[in-house]
This record gives structure tokens, sequence and C-alpha cells, in this order.
């Protein structure tokens, strides 16, 4: 049974033309038919995916609007974060702030080196050690006899450990120093402000009181390694006064040097002065006290005659005591020296304290000069 026609809605032909016949129409059914069926199908598979896709282009829409928002919001923000001119103090603040910051960055940066040449100077003495050792200079007081020929020749080939090391410190000292003092010259040239200089001269003065805590070490265990200015250069010897500088004599030589001073200050360093010299005539009266109380314990007995040994022992053991107190003035007259440099950093403004330091680093390099000229100087042959 063939299904009934469809009915043609839009007709390809008017209505009032003449029907095509049967055969045709018999034969154009099934192809009408077919044709729908196919032209069906495709429809509702297309329209399967429908939904999917216009759920999926849905949200399109908001997704513009909220990137026209935030492009929106952007520019309202940029328009409100726009550049303003800073005023004078802000720009006055920003730039101390860079200027601190480089400041610190300079400190950092000399802090590294100072450590870096540190350990290369300590694996110099570390190294000059050991080679001191191989040479047999540093020997102990354990394997020289007292009186003996063996003990005379240590004494004058030969120094103690202790005191082999305070001449590598000290060498290492000067260095340090110079290089100090070459900063506390150029800060001086300058013109920095006074805050600013007062922590270059407070850096000299403590590098002075390393060597002062230095030879109080040295005191305890070779105190004639001071005394006699062995860790000084000849010309340096010299002017020696008790294991280092006559204070007074050095206020002197600088008193032309941190000129001009008003009246209240020099009366005060004329004061220093006074107080200075009545200290070092103390100090040198009662080391004369000592020297001749040490002759006259050592010579009580007879000289010439072989001695009793129980009296010839008990004479030592009394100067021993008494040269003991050797340290005791040694001690005294560095701390005179270093009352004096910090009296007269008191006295003098900070200016005025940093050319005096200058000028007392100066002094002692020209004696160092001094002595490295004398033993370089051409000699006639005789």
């Amino acid at each position: 049974m063939r299904p009934p026609p469809t009915l043609n809605i839009f007709p390809s032909q008017p209505m009032h033309a003449v029907p095509p016949s049967n055969s045709k129409v018999n034969m154009g059914l099934p192809s009408t038919q077919t044709s729908t069926g196919s032209k069906r199908q495709p429809e509702t598979s297309m329209a399967k995916p429908k939904p999917h896709t216009e759920a999926a282009a849905a949200p399109e829409p908001p997704k513009a609007v909220k990137r026209e928002g935030n492009l929106k919001g952007t520019t309202s923000s940029s328009e409100q974060e726009a550049p303003k001119t800073p005023d004078p103090k802000t720009l006055r603040r920003l730039a101390q702030n860079r200027e601190a910051a480089r400041k610190s960055r300079l400190r950092k940066k000399a802090y590294v080196q100072q450590l870096e040449s540190s350990r290369i100077k300590l694996n110099q003495i570390e190294q000059e050690l050991q080679r001191a050792r191989a040479q047999g200079i540093l020997m102990g007081g354990g394997n020289a006899l007292l009186g003996g020929e063996q003990g005379f020749h240590m004494a004058m080939s030969g120094i103690s450990s202790e005191a082999a090391i305070f001449d590598v410190e000290y060498a290492r000292w000067l260095e340090e120093h110079h290089r100090i003092v070459c900063e506390l010259r150029a800060v001086l040239q300058e013109h920095l402000h006074e805050n600013e200089l007062r922590l270059y001269v407070d850096n000299c003065l403590a590098h002075y009181d390393q060597v002062m805590n230095l030879k109080s070490m040295v005191a305890k265990t070779d105190v004639f390694h001071l005394v006699f200015g062995v860790w000084k250069t000849p010309a340096e010897r010299c002017f020696m006064w008790i294991g280092g500088f006559r204070p007074s004599e050095l206020i002197k030589i600088i008193l032309g040097q941190i000129e001009p001073l008003t009246e209240q200050q020099i009366l005060g360093i004329c004061g220093l002065q006074q107080s200075t010299q009545e200290a070092e005539e103390a100090l040198s009266q009662g080391l004369d006290a000592l020297n001749q109380s040490l002759s006259e314990t050592i010579t009580s007995d007879s000289l010439w005659c072989p001695p009793n040994m129980t009296n010839y022992m008990g004479q030592m053991a009394v100067a021993i005591n008494k040269l003991s107190t050797l340290e005791s003035f040694v001690r005294q007259a560095d701390n005179l020296r270093h009352q004096t440099i910090h009296r007269l950093h008191q006295l003098l403004t900070t200016r005025q304290a940093a050319r005096c330091l200058v000028a007392i680093s100066e002094y002692f390099h020209r004696l160092r000069a001094l002595s490295s000229l004398w033993s370089t100087r051409p000699r006639q042959d005789q």
C-alpha cells in the first residue's frame, strides 16, 4: 500500500496548470519522499548539536562585556595612577635615600675588601711564622741555662715566639694604619661634614688602641723586646722612651700643625704638656731607681772569687722580683701615651684632631723613611 500523496503547500506550478500524468506522479513520489527524508535527516542531525553550540556561545557576550569592563577599569586606574609631579620634599627624601644606599654599598664593598685583605695577611703571618720556626729563631725559654753561654747566645741571636708574633702583627698594623691615615687625609681635603669626619677620627683612635693592646700582651712575656725598641726602626729608637715615644715631645711637634687655636685650647694644651712632662719625670726617676737597685743587688756579693751558690741564687731571686716591676713601668708609659692622644682629641675640634692624627702619623713615617735612607746610603771605601 502506498501512502497518500502529501500536500504540496508551495506548488512549483500554478493551480490552473495541467497536472502531470500518473506515471510521472508515481515516479516522482518516491523521489519526493526520498528527498524529503534525506533532507530531514541532516536537519535533525544538524539540529542536535545546536543546543550545545548555543550554550557554548551564550557566555561569549558576558566575556566581551567583562573585557570591556576590565579595559575600562584599567583605563580608569591608569588615569588615577598617572605620574604626578612630586613636591621638593619628596625629591629631597628620594635623593637622600639614594645617597644612603650608595654609601651603604660602598661600606659593604670596603668591608668585604678588608676581610679579604685580612685573610691574605693572616696567611702571610702563618707563612712567616713557619719560616721563622724553620730558621730556628723562635726558641723557648726552657732550653736556656741561666747565666750559661747557650742562654747568652740565644739572647743575642734570637727572640721569643711572642716577640716574633708581635713583630709580625705590628707590621700588619702599620700597613692598616697607613691606609686609615690616607683615608683621613683624603676626607680632610673633601671638606666633609663634621659628623662624618668624626667617624674617621674615631676609627683612627681605635686603631691606636689596638697597638696598645698588642704591646700589653707582649709585655707579659718579653718586656725587654719593648724596652729596647727591637720592633722599631733605628731612627725611631733614637727617640725611644720606655718602649715608645715621649708624649710631651710629641705635643711640641704637632702644636704648630693644628693652628689656629683659641686661647682656651692653648691653655688646655699647655696644661696637658706640663702634666705629661711631670708624669714622664716621675716614671724616669722610678726607672733610674730600679736600675740602681738592680745593680746593687747583683753586686752585693764578691764578683771575682767563686761565689757562694746559696747567696748567688738568693741574689738572683731578689733581682728577678725587682726586674718584674719593669713591666709595670712599660704599662704606665703606654697609658700615659694613650691618655695624651685621647686628651688632645678632647681639647681640639674634630677637624683639628684629624690634622693632629695625620701629623703624628707623618712624623713617624718620616722617621722610618730616614732609617731606610740611612741603611741604603752610599758608603765611601776607606
